[in-house]
């Protein structure tokens, strides 16, 4: 059975719960999402592939068409794809919210900042996961003084998320970096699954 499903002028999470709803209630073979942003295409496209769909896409004018065909079992109904984690290792989350550390002078807040992220691999295998949201998006773009930083961790492992709404908002999407494009389902998912989540 295929599936189409019209998720134009929709705020995120909303084009991939659509999409999730399908998959989860129809498992289609083939599935097609009409979406009218890249964060948006890159987000069906997670997601479709983390449940077993090769994936491939067209741009008609402003719309991407986002055909996946089903290639296997499915993952599961996450989003984000499923860790194994050995022993007693905890899964800490970060969430950066902000390009900054503290309130108060903002030439201070960048420097802490800088040297948060710089520190963050103290924490050893226990750093699961990094997500950037809001003005905290800013830090991964081309330019930014974080990316030697940001770029060591996520060779090291650290899986590293970036708010696909938030860098359009900013018109910075093109200018990301490092990690991968998400949603708030991924993120929602990512606070579920964390042992602890740690808000900057």
């Amino acid at each position: 059975m295929d599936k189409e499903i019209d998720a134009r002028g929709l705020a995120c999470p909303a084009p991939v719960l659509q999409t999730k709803e399908a998959v989860d209630k129809d498992a289609p073979a083939i599935v097609r999402v009409l979406v009218d942003n890249e964060a948006a295409r890159q987000n069906v496209t997670r997601f479709l592939e983390s449940q077993k769909y090769g994936v491939s896409f067209e741009q008609v004018g402003a719309d991407f068409h986002v055909i996946g065909r089903h290639e296997g079992k499915p993952a599961g109904s996450e989003c984000a794809a499923p860790e194994i984690f050995q022993n007693d290792r905890k899964k800490i989350m970060v969430m950066v919210a902000s390009d900054s550390v503290g309130h108060g002078d903002a030439e201070l807040g960048s420097k802490l900042m800088v040297s948060f992220l710089k520190t963050l691999k103290e924490m050893g295998e226990d750093l699961w996961r990094l997500v950037f949201l809001n003005n905290g998006v800013k830090l991964t773009i081309e330019g930014s003084d974080m990316l030697p930083s940001l770029n060591e961790l996520e060779e090291a492992g650290i899986s590293i998320l970036v708010c696909g709404t938030c860098l359009t908002h900013f018109n910075l999407l093109d200018k990301k970096q490092v990690g991968e494009t998400t949603n708030m389902l991924d993120i929602v998912t990512s606070m579920q699954l964390a042992d602890k989540v740690i808000n900057i």
